[in-house]
């Protein structure tokens, strides 16, 4: 297949603005309604401008390139990507990992709409760079980094993966409760749910996490791990779990509250929730397994990897 005869598709979202629009119906009424509470409309409007001009050149761009397609992220779940489909992110960085969970091997590219706006960590190109890129990607002679994703399995066949993290857990602010066995061990748990990090999240979320966890040990006199935090490499065939605020009582424990996984090892959880028990990726709630009693979740490394474009 010659480079022109791949097709590209553009993964895009809607702007904030674009959000207050669909709720209030017309701009008018969200800028009522912004402005009402205090707030600076005009930076909603300044994003919006900025995100469409960046669309607008990378379209430019593609229907020089030929065949394209644009989706927007709200549609990946159902998304059908062709194996030699070239995709492009146009950010910000968390659309980045919301695409690459629905790949297997496609190449990523990662766009950066407004660079003052926006770290960048996964968006290393502007779209003005996508004309050049696409010929250099099409023909394999664009380096890529190679990112690790995790994999939550169900009995039933039903699977989802994670770029950065799949959190197990509650839909609501209440205990999720279910049973946790790793190699050191099984135990119930009542908590606010795990984390459960790639190489890439625990960068992110999971980052956090141990980072507040430092902090209020160290504030209340318990002991830390001392040292800095060292989060693993992007393509480190291994994963990091955390449990949020496990709770000790006569029905739950909380010896299995952190710990890591490599290789073939797993982490298996049985819910105990009666409902509302769920299991997400990259913070995605929309697209989610069901986490309710009896259900059992096995948690590993996926055998596929992201494929950034650097």
């Amino acid at each position: 297949m010659s480079g022109n005869d791949r097709k590209v598709v553009l993964v895009t979202r809607r702007t904030r603005l674009e959000e207050l629009i669909a709720r209030f119906l017309t701009a008018d009424q969200a800028r009522f309604y912004v402005e009402h509470l205090g707030a600076d409309f005009s930076d909603y409007e300044r994003e919006h401008a900025a995100y469409q001009a960046a669309r607008l050149t990378s379209v430019q761009t593609l229907e020089r390139w030929g065949r394209y397609q644009i989706v927007d992220r709200s549609f990946l779940p159902n998304f059908l990507f062709g194996p030699a489909d070239i995709v492009a992110a146009l950010g910000p960085d968390g659309l980045v990992a919301n695409t690459m969970k629905y790949l297997d091997g496609q190449p990523l590219l990662g766009l950066n709409p407004d660079a003052a706006r926006h770290d960048g960590v996964l968006l290393p190109f502007a779209p003005e760079n996508l004309a050049s890129l696409l010929p250099e990607v099409a023909a394999d002679k664009r380096a890529a980094k190679a990112v690790t994703m995790a994999r939550a399995s169900l009995a039933d066949g039903q699977v989802l993966h994670a770029v950065n993290d799949l959190f197990i857990g509650a839909r609501t602010h209440v205990s999720a409760r279910y049973e946790i066995a790793t190699r050191d061990g099984h135990e119930r748990q009542s908590s606010s749910g795990l984390i459960v990090a790639t190489g890439l999240g625990s960068t992110a979320w999971f980052k956090s996490i141990v980072t507040a966890a430092l902090a209020i040990a160290g504030s209340f006199g318990g002991r830390t791990t001392g040292g800095d935090y060292t989060p693993l490499p992007w393509d480190a065939r291994a994963l990091r779990f955390a449990v949020r605020e496990p709770f000790p009582s006569k029905t739950s424990q909380t010896s299995l509250v952190c710990g890591g996984l490599r290789g073939a090892e797993t982490l298996r959880l049985r819910s105990l929730m009666p409902e509302n028990g769920v299991i997400f990726s990259d913070g995605i709630e929309a697209d989610h397994l069901d986490f309710n009693a009896g259900t059992e979740a096995v948690i590993g490394i996926a055998e596929r990897q992201g494929r950034l474009i650097v």
